[in-house]
């Protein structure tokens, strides 16, 4: 049985890479023109936590993490960016300092386009402004959903909705039999749930012993979707 997760991801899934794969051709070429490409190491930071943008990011290629760091120490992942989305653009529209901080999760290759030529496109195109405007508004839309429903729900619902969504932003991780395998660390998963990792792995194994998973090292393939959501318990959020 194949259950859709799209409506999922309309809820807990940000936009902007579609949004902005809406752009006229001519507009696209553009603005991809005026970025200049950096190469980011596994772990490095892009941005950090109270600092003042200098213009907005676009993932090329990779895997980002947004997150908040608490208590000095410990992060609270908020979003799992990949292929096609902007990064830091909210901060920049607001000319304020950013309000968390962004991290590769893989190596990967980061457009940046600075203030100045960006002020500049937006002039130019109003196209690209009302892109940007749409973006934040959807954002603003998924992360009240996703701190309603995450509030409301146990740590094993958390985590089953958890990997639904992981599932949809690890597509491009997929194979020849369109199996996708989850790679991320426990860590940052346990990050992303808000749980302590000793609780997270305490709940992978009993998945696994339900057969709602199997594991491959740290990567994690997705056996029954539809049991997963059933305990994620989804219904609620729409």
């Amino acid at each position: 049985m194949i259950i859709n997760t799209n409506p999922i991801a309309e809820r807990f899934i940000f936009k902007s890479a579609p949004i902005f794969s809406g752009l006229p051709e001519n507009i696209k070429e553009v603005f991809a023109a005026q970025m200049v490409l950096k190469q980011f190491r596994k772990g490095q930071n892009i941005f950090t936590e109270g600092t003042y943008p200098a213009g907005i990011y676009f993932i090329k290629k990779g895997k980002v993490k947004k997150y908040k760091t608490l208590n000095g120490a410990k992060e609270q992942i908020i979003y799992i960016c990949s292929e096609g989305e902007l990064l830091g653009y909210a901060a920049f529209l607001g000319e304020e300092r950013y309000p968390d901080s962004a991290a590769v999760l893989t190596d990967s290759t980061i457009g940046f386009i600075p203030k100045e030529k960006l002020l500049i496109l937006m002039n130019q195109y109003d196209e690209i402004s009302k892109m940007l405007t749409k973006n934040l508004s959807h954002e603003f839309g998924v992360l009240v959903n996703v701190i309603a429903t995450y509030t409301r729900k146990s740590v094993r619902e958390r985590v089953a909705l958890t990997f639904l969504i992981l599932h949809e932003k690890f597509k491009d991780n997929g194979n020849e039999t369109g199996e996708v395998f989850i790679d991320l660390s426990r860590e940052d998963f346990a990050n992303i749930v808000g749980t302590a990792v000793e609780t997270l792995v305490r709940l992978l194994h009993d998945f696994k012993e339900e057969n709602l998973i199997e594991t491959q090292g740290r990567k994690i393939l997705i056996k029954n979707m539809p049991q997963l959501l059933k305990i994620a318990n989804v219904t609620d959020a729409f």
